[in-house]
């Protein structure tokens, strides 16, 4: 696992194995961003694919 965050990437959820804990990053160079309705409406229809519990 890359350790440096991306600046491109934000996030906030310190469960996770890939954010970065001294900043709100994510460390990975790519997520992949998905959703769990057929058409996503809004923002609560979609995810980050890329999480793995810490």
């Amino acid at each position: 696992m890359n350790s440096a965050r991306n600046n491109s990437i934000g996030c906030v959820v310190n469960e996770c194995r890939f954010h970065a804990k001294d900043t709100n990053h994510c460390t990975l160079d790519k997520i992949q961003v998905t959703k769990h309705e057929s058409m996503a409406k809004d923002i609560e229809c979609t995810d980050c694919g890329s999480f793995v519990k810490e």
